[in-house]
Parts: structure tokens; C-alpha cells; sequence
């Protein structure tokens, strides 16, 4: 059986945008003709989608890292490079996905929604692009943004309607395995789930996912037992179904285990222990005389057996009451996808005696593939002076002679034109 896997971190790398090129439409008698660099194709993106199909980040798991494709280069002739193909990663419905400073980016809830985690580069324009009245043949080209790369957190919590929980062995995998289409490991010796399992339970007109969530222990909030790990999956239950096991008075009775669940889902959260649940006492089967119902439960406990199937059929119908009311006071969850402001054009520190500029914005502007053409070097000085690069230089204290690095390029900071030192 594969391995469930509901929390890893996910390592992505937009393609890189291809470079345009500088070339010239040979004539005869004019070796520089007309500039025919074409431009580069931009890199592809790395995009999480929520798919019914999957089950688990398993395959992230065993591996971690991703990259889109690549753009490809510009050629002569103004040819363009091809775009490269965005990466669609597909996880399960019901993945958060946030970033590494814990950011919450999406809770991918719907099917098909998607959110972009790794934009790709931009491909470099080649020197038929910068033809202008005054620049009539440019010998130089843009360089391709590199890809963003990221490290995002996907947590998966279940979707289901109702959720069962209760103490280890207390037979949640046999009740779900004899009211669905589930198939959850089931043995007749002390055993517990260890990941959680969905079922589609159908009683007359009515339909609900129903979830057997691995078993609590006391302190499981808190991190004791394999309980914790999987409380997260009980947070989108609509309802909750609280299965008792009276035949084993050696662990807990029952008034004791309902205290003790109760108790550690409010730990782990109020809203959670407060939704409509339903009391069970399980395996009645086992008990010896009457069913006695457990004193010190202040509300409605039914009795059953997964294993014959005594009192399954109001259990059934009292799920989905539960259910029906639960959809009815709050509404469902919804997708959320977080729209982040615009970057930041770039930001300015001193590192070492240098002052080092950093942002897309401010590496877009230099990215020029020979600074050494006296053109190329003036167009990037007024792209750097146009988005305030030389101002904010000014404010952090550069004076003229201070050293400045932008990505690959170095240049002695001069007011009236920054690049013209450049190296």
C-alpha cells in the first residue's frame, strides 16, 4: 500500500527566459545590414492545481524538487524563441500551500483550482526591438531573466463531511469499511489506523463523505501519539461522530474516553469540539446483557456494531442530520488564493563597502548583453535613472566612486551617468 503523505515542502524553479540575439541581415556590399536579432521566449511557471483523483503529496515527497521548462533563445532572421511549457504540479483537493515565511498562499479546496507558486523568467529582447529613429542599428540584446525559485509548504487537510474519531482499536476502520466503499486495513488484534481514509456513505436521497481519522490518544494536541499529526484532517469535518469502545474497560471506559476526546479536540480547537456531533458506543457486540448506556454523557448515545451491523441504520441517518445541519448554519469552505501586491522594483543595501542593488526591477534594467557598447551602456543609465535607482542610491549615503553591484554588473556610482565605469 503507498504511503500517505499529507505535509511536505515543495521546492520550485520557474524556466528561465531565453536570450535575444544581436544580428544583421546580410547584404551584398553591406555586411551590416538591418538588425534582425529575434527576441527570446519567456520560461514557464510552476502551478499547483487541486485534483479529485489525488490522495496524497506522496509524490513530492520522494521528490521535492521541480523546475518549468526553459524559453528558448532568439535567432536571426527575427526569430523567436519558443515559450517554455508551464509546469502543472497536482495535488490533492484540500492542500494549503504557504511559503516560508508560513504565509497561508492558497487553500486549494475546489477542483481545478490553481495557484502559481514559481513564475517563470522573461526572454531577453534582441536588437531588432530597440530599433529607433535615433538608434537605428543597435549591436547589442536583452539577456533572459532567470526563473523564481521557491520553497512552499503544501499541508493537506481532508475534505469530508463528517469525521470519526475516537480512541485506538475502538473499530473505525470496520464501522467505515461497512457503510462504504472504503477499504482501510481491519484486524481482529489491538491495531490502529495510520492514515486516514475516505468513504462515500449513501442513506435514501442523501450522500456525505465520511473520514475514519487515525485514533487519539490523551495529550495528542500536544503532540502524543500518532493523533497529532492527523487532527488536522478533522478541521474541515463538517460533523463529528465520537466512537466509544466499551469492551476493553482495562484502557478507558467510556465516560473517560468521551472526556478525553472531547477534551484534547478543544485543545486543539474550540470551534472544532463545538461543532454538531454525534455520540456512538461501539461494538456491542462484545458486552455481555443489555447495553447500558454510559453515565456522566450528557446527550443522545446510540449503540451499534460494524461487525454485525446492529443499529447502523440510525447511525447513518443521524450522521447525515448532522451533516444537513451543519450545512445549513455554516456555509462551505471556500478556495482562497492570496493575491500578493506588486514586487518591490528593487531595494538598496551595503554589503561589504558595496552597495548592492537587488530586485527584478532593478536587474531587468541592466540586463543587457554587452555593456561595453557605449548604446547599451547610456540605455541601461536611463532605464537604472527612470526607476529611481540613482535616488534611492543617494538616500542610502552613495557618493560618486562608491562601488555598486547590480546581479552580474559592477560600477562606480557617478550622478551623471552610473554605468559609464561599468566592468
Amino acid at each position: 500500500m503507498a504511503s500517505f503523505v499529507d505535509h511536505v515542502t515543495l521546492h520550485a524553479r520557474g524556466g528561465n527566459g531565453g536570450a535575444g540575439v544581436a544580428s544583421f541581415q546580410k547584404r551584398k556590399g553591406k555586411p551590416r545590414g538591418r538588425p534582425n536579432g529575434g527576441s527570446g521566449g519567456n520560461g514557464g511557471a510552476v502551478i499547483l492545481c487541486a485534483d479529485p483523483n489525488v490522495g496524497t503529496l506522496l509524490r513530492y515527497d520522494r521528490r521535492p524538487h521541480w523546475q518549468a521548462e526553459s524559453g528558448e533563445h532568439g535567432e536571426g532572421e527575427l526569430r523567436h524563441g519558443s515559450t517554455g511549457s508551464d509546469l502543472t504540479l497536482i495535488v490533492p483537493m484540500g492542500t494549503l500551500v504557504r511559503d516560508a515565511a508560513g504565509t497561508l498562499l492558497a487553500d486549494l479546496v475546489d477542483e481545478g483550482q490553481c495557484v502559481t507558486v514559481a513564475r517563470g523568467g522573461h526572454g531577453g529582447r534582441g536588437n531588432a526591438a530597440f530599433v529607433t529613429p535615433k538608434r537605428r542599428a543597435p549591436s547589442f540584446a536583452e539577456q533572459g531573466e532567470y526563473g523564481d525559485e521557491h520553497a512552499v509548504t503544501l499541508e493537506l487537510q481532508l475534505l469530508a463531511d463528517a469525521a470519526l474519531v475516537g480512541y485506538p482499536n475502538a473499530g473505525k476502520s470496520t464501522l467505515i469499511s461497512r457503510v462504504s466503499a472504503a477499504t482501510p486495513e481491519v484486524a481482529d488484534y489491538p491495531f490502529t489506523t495510520l492514515v486516514p481514509h475516505l468513504g462515500v456513505v449513501a442513506v435514501d436521497d442523501r450522500e456525505y463523505v465520511l473520514a475514519d481519522i487515525p485514533g487519539l490518544v490523551e495529550g495528542a494536541a500536544t503532540g502524543k501519539g500518532l493523533g497529532h499529526d492527523f487532527l488536522r484532517h478533522i478541521e474541515r469535518a463538517r460533523a463529528l461522530v465520537v466512537l466509544l469502545d466499551p469492551s476493553d474497560l482495562q484502557v478507558d471506559s467510556p465516560e473517560r474516553q468521551y472526556q478525553v476526546l472531547l477534551a484534547e479536540l478543544a485543545a486543539h480547537s474550540p470551534e472544532l469540539a463545538a461543532r454538531p456531533r454525534l455520540v456512538v458506543m461501539n461494538k456491542v457486540d462484545l458486552l455481555d446483557g443489555d447495553v447500558v448506556a454510559p453515565v456522566g454523557i450528557d446527550e443522545e448515545v446510540l449503540a451499534v456494531s460494524g461487525v454485525t451491523g446492529d443499529g447502523l441504520p440510525a447511525l447513518l441517518h443521524g450522521i447525515a442530520d448532522r451533516v444537513d445541519l451543519a450545512r445549513r448554519e455554516a456555509p462551505a469552505r471556500e478556495s482562497y488564493t492570496l493575491h500578493r501586491p506588486l514586487d518591490v522594483p528593487f531595494t538598496v543595501t551595503r554589503i561589504e563597502g558595496v552597495w548592492v542593488v537587488t530586485g527584478r526591477g532593478a536587474e531587468r534594467a541592466a540586463n543587457l548583453d554587452d555593456l561595453t557598447v557605449p548604446e547599451a551602456a547610456d540605455l541601461v543609465a536611463r532605464r537604472l535613472r527612470f526607476i529611481g535607482v540613482d535616488e534611492a542610491l543617494r538616500a542610502a549615503g552613495a557618493e560618486p566612486g562608491d562601488d555598486v553591484r547590480i546581479g552580474d554588473l559592477e560600477f562606480t556610482f557617478d550622478e551623471s551617468d552610473p554605468v559609464t565605469s561599468g566592468q
